[in-house]
């Protein structure tokens, strides 16, 4: 919300500097965002008036003039190029020292071409305030020298933007804003009441409301002969100085009262108006144009404004191009109506339009004020555009917006930190608008103004449908006393100053303070160091994903759809981290950096339960060395990434078997699952399938692994012994199996492992072989086996008989042959 000094001094009484009106809003809950002040900048910068103007003696394009620019500067000579300085011009003077924005220099005195220069006159552009010229500015005849231009062009008017909260509709009016500020103790609230217009004529329009739901009253009136064209001065400087464009005078004082007031207001072309009735109802599937050119399809849930030609205006929201008010116009209907503001935000969200009076409605504006705005308004049209007013129509009544709250003195003590006595309590919220209705010892009984549609406002319960109708009631009863009273709290404490309230600690839960990680919040740190170890670089990506991306890895049910969505495109909860990391792959490849390797530690939803994943995605080729050709990645270093995380969490690789049947997103074949056990899956590896990337557009070979981080058991704590360290030096033998191809080279492995547990401490494959001398559907696998003697030397004989035991355990388990 922005508003500029002059217009607050409008409504609000006071001698506060800036610095002191910033600091009240601010303490009060009206924070301050920016504060802009255009003419400090220009500060420096006089009014002058050229007293002669001779041709420079050795330039030919250059003039020099005797300027006087008041006390100080009443004689001063300047050199200027510009071909419209003349005698008795006036214009702006840039004394020494001045710094010029649109040049971005600082004026020095010095001589151009051997005559002095004492300054610089300036235009428009060059104190950044307008357009290119081929001159200097030119300022009215009657000008007089030495005042500050700043001054002189009503640039010293201070903009203050604040931050509005949700529930202070009222704040989105200066008045409003004044109100506050007097409360508080920085100055008095003008009076304002709005002069009654006596209307000389019947209405020829009339309104009539089929949608009372969403608009519970409407007043409006005719003002005939009318001459609409540019606003003002005056009108036109307030709004532009807070960003808004003057349009006409029409349009500029709806606008005006829209911040002035919070009253947002319309005018229609009484002329474009079709028959002699609007009437707001739902809408029907209409398509009409909005002012600012856009065409809008409205719903039966929208609350439009229709002639007989059908929608003129989306209610509350934004009039229709085909009856706005245009330099033509000679009659018009004012229209000033109270919109539910649920109906408001749905239609504004639902049809992609937004404006300054949606922003209001939204977050409720005030009840009574209807019929004094709706006079306030017509005056000033009468003032400014002339023309006669007709009487006031109406549809609907005035909604029953009075209500009452409680305060209990002690209250604000308890439960703001602040004890303010009673006195002051009431008095407080006196200033506010609060009617003193009853008052005891310990409590008062308080009316709410109708411009506070926050305070009292019966609460939504979202209550269990077995609760008795009786219990039910007593609870919303309750909730609605406890937040009116928590209301009338925050506003005595605001208005003594949100600084003054005590800072409190929170109570501790115990004595002993808990762990600052739990077990699985460490094992993500951990996973974090050991993937960022293993050369990937982390990323942190959305939960919610495309619909079509997230078909692609498995399942997209529609309970995981989102109905609201940030984004057209972000419509899905995720089912896996590999849908971003797939998407950044893509981004990369597109921009010639496919050699890359991500990870990310983040949810993966299912239908049925949400868990945490460490993802992660190796793509392209790898590095080029002397003697090794760059081959695509393979699905092994995505293997090894997963069980590397594993090993680290505290898995035995022992325990660890691979199956064959991961999800369709991975290659079939070139692709895996670790298990613990038949039923524990921990993680997913292998190469993603062709399909996936054709559809993600991605045209580099990419592998994948996805580990369940939270199926991971908790390793068992057991007491550590000192490493046993044998005196002897290991063993290493190669045996080389024949077997089906069917037969995974994990029970080979395990075989091996339990052949002798006592010598075999390690089991690693070095080789699988098809083709010339191995039968067909047969393969060879070839292992090294480690065998650590631990109280003495192997003989031949010993080495034998283990090398028969292991060949027995592989036979039998997997029916191979040595080869």
């Amino acid at each position: 919300m922005k508003f500029t000094l002059s217009w607050l001094y409008d409504h609000l009484e006071t001698q506060a500097t800036l610095a002191e009106i910033c600091a009240a809003l601010n303490q009060i809950g009206l924070e301050v965002e920016s504060v802009e002040n255009k003419g400090a900048a220009l500060e420096p910068f006089l009014t002058a008036r050229i007293l002669d103007a001779q041709p420079h003696p050795n330039a030919d394009r250059l003039q020099v003039c005797r300027v006087d620019a008041g006390p100080g500067f009443s004689d001063v000579q300047v050199v200027c190029g510009a071909p419209n300085a003349r005698k008795d011009l006036a214009v702006i003077f840039a004394p020494p020292g001045a710094y010029v924005p649109g040049l971005d220099i600082t004026i020095k005195a010095g001589k151009v071409r051997g005559e002095l220069s004492g300054g610089m006159l300036c235009s428009l552009r060059e104190l950044g305030l307008g357009a290119e010229t081929s001159g200097i500015a030119e300022l009215p005849a009657d000008t007089l020298p030495g005042q500050s231009y700043a001054d002189y062009a009503g640039l010293d008017d201070v903009v203050i933007d604040i931050a509005i909260t949700p529930n202070r509709g009222d704040a989105l009016g200066v008045r409003g804003i004044a109100r506050d500020l007097a409360a508080a103790g920085l100055g008095t609230l003008r009076p304002w009441l709005a002069e009654t217009v006596e209307g000389t004529f019947p209405s020829p329009v009339e309104w009539a409301i089929t949608y009372p739901e969403a608009c519970p009253w409407v007043l409006g009136r005719t003002i005939r002969g009318v001459k609409n064209g540019p606003s003002p001065e005056w009108l036109r400087n307030r709004l532009e100085s807070i960003g808004l464009r003057s349009i006409s005078t029409l349009v500029d004082i709806t606008n005006y009262f829209c911040f002035d007031l919070g009253r947002p207001l319309h005018v229609f072309d009484a002329g474009k108006i079709a028959g002699s009735k609007l009437t707001i109802c739902r809408g029907e599937g209409e398509t009409f144009r909005t002012l600012d050119g856009q065409d809008c399809t409205v719903t039966s849930d929208d609350c439009v404004i229709a002639d007989q030609n059908g929608v003129q205006s989306l209610a509350g929201i934004m009039g229709g191009e085909a009856t706005g008010a245009t330099e033509a116009t000679t009659d018009v209907f004012v229209e000033c109506a109270l919109f539910d503001p649920v109906c408001i935000a749905l239609s504004s969200r639902r049809l992609g339009l937004s404006s300054d009076s949606s922003y209001r409605f939204e977050r409720g504006v005030d009840q009574a004020l209807p019929v004094a705005a709706l006079e306030a308004a017509t005056r000033m049209i009468v003032e400014l555009c002339g023309g006669e007013a007709s009487e006031v129509v109406s549809a609907g009544q005035q909604p029953a917006w009075q209500r009452t709250a409680t305060l209990r003195f002690d209250r604000v003590r308890d439960l703001g930190g602040l004890d303010v006595p009673a006195d002051e309590s009431v008095a407080l919220l006196e200033k506010l608008g609060f009617e003193v209705q009853e008052r005891t010892s310990t409590q008062v009984d308080v009316g709410v103004p109708s411009w506070r549609n926050d305070v009292a406002q019966a609460p939504v319960l979202s209550q269990g449908q077995d609760l008795p109708a009786n219990v039910a009631a007593q609870a919303a009863e309750g909730v609605a006393k406890i937040e009116a009273e928590s209301d009338l709290v925050e506003e005595v404490l605001r208005l003594k100053g949100l600084d003054a309230v005590p800072a409190v600690p929170l109570p501790a839960l115990s004595v002993v303070p808990g762990a600052s990680l739990t077990p699985v919040q460490t094992r993500f740190a951990l996973a974090r160091r050991v993937l960022a170890a293993r050369g990937l670089t982390e990323t942190v990506g959305f939960s919610f994903v495309s619909h079509d991306e997230a078909m692609n890895f498995g399942s997209a049910p529609e309970s995981l759809r989102l109905l609201n969505p940030i984004a057209s495109d972000l419509d899905q909860m995720r089912p896996t981290p590999l849908v971003n990391l797939v998407a950044a792959v893509r981004h990369n490849s597109a921009r010639g950096w496919g050699d890359i390797g991500l990870f990310e530690i983040g949810p993966a939803f299912a239908e049925n339960a949400q868990q945490t994943l460490a993802a992660g995605v190796r793509s392209g080729y790898t590095p080029r060395y002397p003697g090794a050709a760059s081959n695509p990645v393979s699905l092994w270093a995505a293997k090894a990434d997963a069980q590397e995380l594993l090993r680290q969490f505290g898995v035995n690789p022992d325990a660890i078997t691979t199956t064959a049947d991961a999800p369709a997103w991975y290659h079939p074949g070139r692709s895996g699952v670790l298990r613990q056990g038949p039923k524990n899956v921990l993680a997913y590896f292998g190469e993603l399938h062709p399909s996936v990337l054709q559809a993600t557009g991605i045209d580099v070979p990419v592998v994948a692994f996805e580990v369940f981080v939270e199926a991971v058991p908790q390793p068992k704590k057991k007491k550590r012994n000192a490493p046993t360290l044998s005196a002897f030096q290991p063993v290493r033998r190669d045996f080389a199996f024949v077997i089906a191809q069917d037969i995974p080279v994990e029970s080979v492995l395990r075989a091996v492992r339990g052949a002798d547990r006592q010598l075999v401490v390690d089991v690693s494959l070095f080789d699988i072989y098809t083709g010339q001398h191995v039968a067909e559907g047969t393969r060879s696998v070839g292992v090294e086996v480690t065998l650590q003697p631990t109280d003495k030397s192997l003989t031949d004989a010993e080495l034998e008989a283990v090398s028969e035991r292991i060949v027995a355990a592989v036979s039998k388990a997997t029916g191979a042959v040595l080869r």
